[in-house]
């Protein structure tokens, strides 16, 4: 799950930075994501929670900004800082605190969206492996993990999540598998699965975990079955 925090001393600012975030995730179809708000840098860092990004305001009633984004950095917390500030001229202090972007209040949309683009790219490297959609001129970060099987139709492919959801582009399965793990196979020559979530194989079909079947083909059976054995002794590992 991808964790976001919004510290802002005014409500309503943080409130709508909060909703901005929210409606941006949601719209690339991720769904595992939550967005908290903070009213203060104190409550940000006592709440004893850590962030895969924080949106913090530089100009806090309390304290500033800036040392509330020491402290993080002094804790080991290695999370994405954004400032979100009227302050223009601040932004080479920003730096010392090794901060990813720097947003100037009002905050424009061209340029909340580019960070946020900017932000699930970062994140997706962060994960390991962790690949990027791009969907129109935007782009989805999806865990490998989440992904139970990929199909081709056409020039489309079409990404099944283990949850269930469809995420939608236009590519090459061969490009797609390229971006994958060990723990991928190419069952067929419109198909890739994820042995993780094969529950039977055979009869020119697997069944995964949802009850979805995708089809095998024949002359690649024998080998799925061998790389399910494989992938069953790594896990046991």
């Amino acid at each position: 799950m991808l964790c976001f925090a919004v510290c802002d001393d005014e409500a309503g600012m943080a409130e709508e930075l909060a909703g901005r975030v929210s409606d941006f995730l949601a719209e690339r179809g991720i769904a595992a994501f939550q967005v908290r708000c903070f009213g203060s840098g104190k409550e940000l860092l006592g709440c004893g929670d850590w962030f895969d990004v924080v949106f913090l305001d530089i100009c806090l009633k309390e304290e500033d900004g800036m040392e509330v984004a020491r402290a993080l950095r002094r804790r080991g917390d290695g999370c994405l800082v954004v400032f979100v500030t009227v302050l223009e001229e601040m932004v080479f202090d920003a730096f010392a605190v090794e901060a990813f972007d720097y947003l100037v209040k009002p905050v424009e949309d061209g340029r909340f969206m580019g960070t946020m683009e900017r932000l699930l790219q970062a994140l997706a490297r962060r994960e390991g492996g962790a690949v990027v959609i791009r969907r129109g001129g935007g782009c989805e970060v999806v865990p490998p993990g989440e992904i139970a099987y990929c199909e081709v139709q056409g020039r489309k492919l079409y990404i099944h999540r283990r949850d269930g959801g469809v995420v939608e582009c236009y590519g090459r399965l061969e490009a797609f598998a390229g971006q994958l793990d060990g723990r991928f196979f190419r069952c067929h020559r419109s198909y890739l699965v994820n042995l993780d979530c094969v529950r039977r194989c055979g009869g020119g079909q697997a069944v995964l975990s949802r009850g979805e079947t995708v089809p095998v083909s024949r002359l690649r059976e024998r080998e799925m079955v061998q790389a399910l054995l494989r992938r069953m002794g790594e896990r046991r590992g």
